[in-house]
């Protein structure tokens, strides 16, 4: 067995469901913000706080061992100017990944309890979620460069 094609596949797909489910996170959620209804607004911070869980986070854990892996299997060396960037651009995306997923949640909650008291939604859930949307800038653009890296390995 080919080890170095199975830990490529792993880390590529595992790349495709961490950009991929955050792109599609990030746009259902965003989109959340034109629903009059709390109802869906509830509904989206629901199934993005369990998308991220159930999908986000195994990849953010795949991602370095494979990594690590293919490091490894391939000879590269660790310390090689493109990996030490694909490092800081994975630590600056999960810096905002980590207070994204607490702020989801925050909002989840926030949209449900609205919706059990039948209240409009406070600021505090319109100034989360502006942080939200900020926070996920740098981690989606961090990711858009780990790619590039990752092919061209410039450095």
């Amino acid at each position: 067995m080919d080890w170095y094609f199975v830990a490529k596949t792993l880390h590529i797909l595992s790349a495709a469901i961490l950009f991929g489910t955050g792109a599609g996170i990030a746009f259902f959620m965003w989109q959340s913000r034109h629903a009059d209804n709390r109802h869906e607004r509830h509904f989206a911070a629901r199934h993005t706080v369990l998308a991220d869980f159930l999908f986000t986070l195994p990849a953010v854990i795949v991602q370095p061992l494979t990594g690590i892996w293919l490091i490894h299997l391939g000879g590269h060396d660790p310390a090689a100017p493109w990996l030490v960037g694909t490092y800081a651009l994975y630590a600056l995306a999960g810096a905002c990944w980590l207070p994204v997923v607490g702020i989801q949640i925050r909002l989840k909650t926030i949209a449900g309890e609205s919706v059990l008291h039948r209240a409009p939604l406070p600021d505090r859930y319109h100034h989360l979620f502006r942080i939200w949307f900020l926070l996920g800038w740098p981690a989606f653009i961090s990711v858009i460069v780990i790619f590039w890296l990752m092919v061209a390995k410039p450095l």
